[in-house]
């Protein structure tokens, strides 16, 4: 909602490249903490109510970005924003591990991505947009309208979020008896390796999309020249180019069992055409093509990433924990996309616009080095899981 009505906000406030990231830090850095303690109430009270929560606060930070007047109130939008987004990866992953059996996770995971990744890449469109016709704040109004469609989409749709809702809920209740005991069970994920290494790949992975997000229209136009048009249109074949890597990454995850490996190769081929559009070589009409590619490599790590998620940070502590640890897991995500923005604003407000797309490649070649230990030690722990499982029986 907010980076692709950037230009116009800018202008308006005077503002800043290091404010706008402030604005994306301030998203994150809520949306990163509500995730890691959205996850203990998904496994409290099931995924369904926390769904609706999100999407509700979503559409009311439309209407707040609508009647802004000033930068206080994009912060606030920001943050409210931030607190709705948090409960989607403990809501979602819980609910898709819940409802879809273990062969088609993958396809699953697939679907989800895809549905994601055509969202951001409708967003700068509708946004824009929007902004152009009728100005950014009927554009803030818009976003509301759409958030509000969702939300009665999902209310009239309840039913099918039942059954997930239901079973989550009964655990829960099994241990409040022994609730002395349960909480420092609730935590000892926080001792797994593995979860901390999801933690660390999320943080890398998506700290270079963060750049991509608040900054692609700034860093192309100054170093290829292009329109703002053309610049805002390479952001939405970047994403587009992910969903596509993400419905073929589904087919090959579900075939592959080293996730890992293919996250690695998906991710360096993402990494060297960072390195290519930093080089500032390409000719102007390569941009476009470059960043579809760029994006189907990230997008083909997408399902492998998730079901290497799944293996690495849930083998340990059974169904009860999905929230929880998804919450954390993907806090990661959050972080990354926070920082993101702090780091290189001032890196463009001092004019070194290639040296961030140096920064997407470095961070891409970090996520990709961290997937690979990720499988390694997942699949150290995986063994020893079910020897302490059975010594423990």
């Amino acid at each position: 909602m907010l980076p692709p009505l950037f230009p116009w906000l800018m202008k308006d406030f005077g503002l800043s490249y290091t404010e706008l990231g402030l604005l994306m830090t301030t998203f994150f850095v809520i949306s990163g903490v509500g995730q890691a303690l959205a996850g203990f109430v998904v496994d409290k009270v099931g995924s369904r109510p926390v769904l609706f929560f999100g999407i509700g606060l979503l559409a009311l930070s439309g209407i707040v970005l609508g009647l802004s007047n000033s930068y206080s109130m994009l912060l606030v939008t920001a943050a409210v924003a931030g607190l709705g987004n948090s409960i989607f990866h403990p809501a979602d992953f819980t609910l898709l591990n819940r409802r879809v059996a273990q062969p088609r996770l993958g396809h699953a995971f697939s679907a989800h991505g895809v549905s994601g990744s055509l969202g951001w890449a409708a967003a700068p469109v509708f946004m824009a947009g929007v902004a152009t016709v009728a100005g950014w704040h009927a554009a803030g109004f818009a976003a509301a309208a759409v958030g509000a469609v969702v939300l009665v989409i999902l209310f009239l749709r309840r039913s099918m979020l039942a059954y997930a809702a239901t079973e989550l809920v009964v655990p829960s209740h099994a241990e409040t008896a022994e609730a002395a005991g349960a909480k420092p069970h609730q935590l000892n994920f926080l001792r797994s390796v593995p979860v901390w290494l999801c933690f660390a790949f999320f943080f890398f992975s998506t700290g270079a999309f963060g750049i991509l997000q608040s900054y692609t229209p700034a860093i192309l136009g100054n170093v290829y020249g292009v329109s703002l048009v053309v610049a805002t249109g390479s952001l939405t074949a970047y994403l587009l180019g992910s969903a596509a890597g993400t419905i073929t990454g589904g087919f090959l995850a579900s075939r592959n069992d080293r996730n890992d490996r293919l996250i690695a190769i998906a991710l360096g081929f993402a990494a060297s055409m960072a390195l290519v559009l930093a080089s500032g070589q390409p000719a102007a009409a390569l941009v476009i093509p470059i960043m579809v590619l760029m994006g189907f490599g990230v997008g083909v790590a997408g399902p492998s990433r998730d079901l290497l998620v799944r293996r690495a940070a849930t083998s340990q502590f059974g169904k009860t924990s999905f929230g929880r640890i998804y919450g954390f897991v993907y806090s990661g995500l959050d972080v990354g996309l926070a920082m993101s923005p702090l780091i290189f604003g001032p890196v463009l407000d001092a004019g070194h616009f290639q040296a961030a797309l140096a920064g997407v490649a470095i961070f891409l070649v970090a996520a990709m080095l961290t997937a690979m230990r990720v499988g390694v030690v997942a699949r150290d722990h995986t063994v020893g899981g079910h020897e302490l499982s059975k010594a423990r029986g």
